[in-house]
């Protein structure tokens, strides 16, 4: 895979994809990240990459030609026909949410064009007449799309085949299922009186794969209850969670009839 980033901010990247997986992955040739710096592409002697916007209001807007020309002297080896199978993306927070099954859908590419966007935006025929997705790594806004360009090279390079050294660990990663990951344990076996589970020391691989998917389940259950909606569930553990929520009704049916007394004394006669 290769990947090719534009931005402002070439220096931004210096220090995070020389390190671990992502540096092991472009040693191995597994992928190629290439960053553009789109000060290189700017107008005139001062390289001017952003304008006032039409119509007034604070801020600045990226302009559309130093954008343009970035992107087609990347895919300049590309011949014409072929340049609309190379998603160019947008990060921005317009764009639909990175999940995993994006990552996923994205790591099947040969190559990827991310543009990072700063100031108050870019220029709105860059998204009609240049980029082929928007992506947002989340409901917040960052300073620019720096941040958002590496979360998504992190995520996508890990999942091409032969970057982790277990090729079956992308499987077993939160999400990988549409459900949070089950917990881990490593030795001591007992560290300051906390046990490991017995279930992992007993070596009997139905059981721990039993107690692991109940253990993904419930940190599920507690922590992101929106991701059982679209989760694929046996009828036993529909019973599992079934079971969870009348205990925790139980846990609440105290506190809750306690309030109803206190609001019924409370109430004027």
């Amino acid at each position: 895979m290769r990947v090719d980033v534009v931005t402002l901010f070439p220096e931004y990247f210096e220090g995070p994809l020389r390190v671990s997986i992502l540096k092991r992955a472009q040693e191995s040739g597994h992928v190629q990240i290439m960053i553009h710096s789109l000060r290189a592409f700017g107008l005139g002697r001062h390289h001017v990459t952003d304008d006032t916007p039409y119509g007034g209001g604070g801020g600045m807007i990226m302009r559309p030609e130093p954008i343009f020309d970035a992107v087609e002297h990347i895919l300049a080896d590309v011949p014409p026909e072929k340049r609309r199978e190379v998603p160019i993306i947008l990060l921005d927070p317009a764009g639909r949410p990175f999940t995993q099954e994006v990552a996923w859908e994205l790591s099947r590419y040969p190559r990827l064009v991310l543009i990072c966007g700063h100031y108050e935006g870019v220029d709105e025929r860059v998204r009609e007449h240049l980029v082929t997705d928007e992506i947002s790594i989340g409901d917040f806004i960052l300073t620019g799309g720096e941040p958002a360009a590496l979360v998504i090279i992190d995520a996508v390079v890990r999942l091409i085949p032969g970057v982790l050294g277990d090729p079956e660990a992308p499987c077993h990663d939160s999400f990988a299922e549409g459900l949070l990951e089950h917990p881990h344990y490593t030795r001591p076996a007992i560290y300051r009186g906390w046990e490991v589970p017995e279930v992992l020391c007993s070596g009997h691989h139905q059981a721990i794969a039993r107690w692991r998917r109940m253990q993904s389940l419930r940190r599920t259950w507690e922590r992101r209850p929106d991701l059982l909606l679209r989760a694929s569930l046996t009828d036993e553990e529909r019973t599992w969670i079934a079971r969870w929520e009348a205990e925790r009704r139980a846990l609440l049916r105290p506190l809750l009839e306690g309030e109803t007394e206190s609001t019924e004394r409370g109430s004027p006669k």
